[in-house]
């Protein structure tokens, strides 16, 4: 609850703080559990704030030029800058984000309503850490967030750099939670850190590395390597540690990506894995998919899917659903339970074009197929220019979200590209890299010749291609003045220095206003 030398003139408790923060001339940022709540927060504490500055009016319009279409939720972002407030979450385009943190910095923006990812890494000069909510939603409903997530947070206000004190508030909304609070929190010891290792996909993925790079090539060298580790450290039975490292060597020469020779004979036993005195080398494929950094689970799964495609029909869909299906792009877009029927029926079109069979409704895995069918429709609906405003009504997925897979799904693309190719499967490769344009550019295969022009994004390259214009070719046979009609004067001059044609000088002795296009 705000002190007794705080007003509480909204009654409510963070938006009083953001206030008095402002009163006192100072920055604060205010932590919320959810993208919606630190928009919405944002907003609340803007509509309280009466200003007019030019500066903040231009930085505004900046935020809405990062998108060549601005969505909703750039208006909404753009409303609140003009205030000098802001909000910050990963839904945001990375141009959006650098602003906002760059003019955080040097004082135009006073206020940032955050996601907590914003605590970690970030240094920035907040006087004031104000930790709205301190429960989120998890896979056992709302639970307290850990002691360290609260630390960091706390960590942001009064940096060093810019100021000789600050102060880290959480709200509470009761007495009796107060207590709590301060319990958990303020007293409370943070928990303990785990070795990432501990987590399959992560030590697979190194021990797959380091036996490609000849870091290691016996079972003895990975174990006395293993054994330096953190991991170790906590793990303390190293007995129990090498049986876990057995089966992912186990699993990794299964899937053909490590091989493993016995020195003493030819013969190699069922249980060899248990030798000390073996050699273990990468496969070509072995270290091509150790190169690619993916996890090797998710390349055997590609390596299925792509020797189980013969006699399918496959289009975008299939890759993009298969790339949906892996560990690297979690987390993916859930199917709320009004939305089961749509992308049921969306499973039945397209049926036939995948890789992979559907599980049973009642496996394990259904759930997370489910959702990839779901995350697959979403960029299939951005390659077949749906817009970033339709995709945020339809799926919920912010530009900067949407963004975030564009790029993921691109390195796992190339990846089945790399694979392919070893496989020796040259006719997809075709396809595979005309999908990864068309979800560089979010277009349709037909504007690809368009899209690559230097200055023609897809919504430039839709405009040229109805107006019969559809190539580097046409572009060069159009006639200027057409082209300065589709997409202005300035834009059709650098389009036609970019085809490699050239621009006559501007007639000497006439003024700006007394060129036409004729005089170029």
């Amino acid at each position: 609850m705000p002190s007794k030398n705080i007003s509480t003139e909204t009654g409510n408790a963070a938006l009083d703080l953001a206030l008095d923060t402002l009163k006192l001339g100072k920055q604060a940022l205010v932590f919320a559990n959810t993208k919606k709540s630190a928009e919405k927060t944002a907003e609340d504490i803007a509509g309280k704030i009466k200003t007019n500055n030019k500066s903040l009016d231009d930085l505004s319009a900046k935020i809405l030029k990062a998108l060549s279409s601005p969505t909703k939720q750039c208006q909404r972002l753009a409303l609140c800058i003009k205030k000098g407030i802001a909000f910050h979450h990963a839904g945001l385009v990375a141009k959006q984000r650098e602003l906002i943190e760059e003019n955080f910095r040097n004082g135009a923006i006073k206020i940032i309503c955050a996601t907590p990812t914003l605590a970690y890494g970030v240094d920035l000069p907040a006087y004031r850490s104000i930790i709205k909510d301190l429960k989120r939603y998890g896979s056992r409903g709302m639970s307290f967030i850990p002691v360290l997530e609260y630390l960091q947070m706390c960590g942001r206000a009064g940096r060093p750099k810019y100021d000789k004190e600050g102060e880290a508030i959480c709200v509470a909304i009761s007495e009796n939670e107060k207590e709590k609070l301060y319990e958990k929190y303020v007293l409370g010891e943070p928990e303990d850190i785990y070795s990432k290792l501990a987590v399959e996909p992560v030590l697979r993925t190194y021990l797959l590395s380091l036996i490609a790079a000849n870091f290691v090539n016996t079972k003895k060298k990975i174990v006395d390597f293993f054994e330096k580790t953190f991991w170790a450290h906590q793990f303390v039975d190293m007995n129990k540690l090498e049986l876990i490292i057995d089966k992912m060597l186990n699993l990794l020469e299964e899937w053909n990506f490590i091989e493993m020779e016995s020195k003493k004979d030819d013969f190699v036993s069922a249980d060899k894995i248990k030798e000390n005195n073996i050699d273990i080398s990468a496969t070509i494929m072995g270290k091509r998919v150790a190169e690619l950094y993916i996890d090797p689970l998710t390349a055997y799964f590609f390596i299925t899917c792509l020797r189980n495609y013969s006699n399918k029909n496959i289009n975008e869909f299939s890759f993009l659903q298969m790339i949906c299906h892996t560990l690297e792009m979690m987390p993916l877009l859930r199917v709320g339970v009004k939305e089961q029927d749509k992308i049921q029926e969306e499973l039945m079109k397209n049926y036939e074009l995948l890789f992979e069979k559907e599980p049973s409704l009642y496996e394990p895995e259904y759930e997370d197929f489910i959702s990839s069918i779901k995350t697959a429709l979403m960029l299939n609906e951005w390659v077949n220019e749906k817009t970033e405003e339709y995709l945020l009504e339809s799926y919920n997925a912010r530009p900067g979200e949407l963004r975030g897979k564009i790029e993921i799904a691109d390195w796992l693309l190339y990846a089945t590209e790399e694979i392919s190719r070893i496989l020796q499967f040259q006719h997809l490769n075709k396809e595979i890299a005309k999908l990864r344009l068309r979800l560089r550019y979010g277009v349709k295969e037909e504007l690809l010749p368009l899209v690559k022009i230097p200055g023609i994004g897809r919504v430039r390259a839709r405009r040229l291609y109805f107006n019969r214009i559809k190539d580097v070719g046409d572009i060069k046979d159009a006639d200027l003045m057409k082209l300065s009609q589709i997409l202005g004067q300035n834009v059709a001059l650098n389009l036609k220095k970019e085809v490699g044609q050239e621009i006559k000088p501007i007639p000497e002795g006439k003024r700006k206003g007394q060129i036409s296009l004729g005089d170029y």
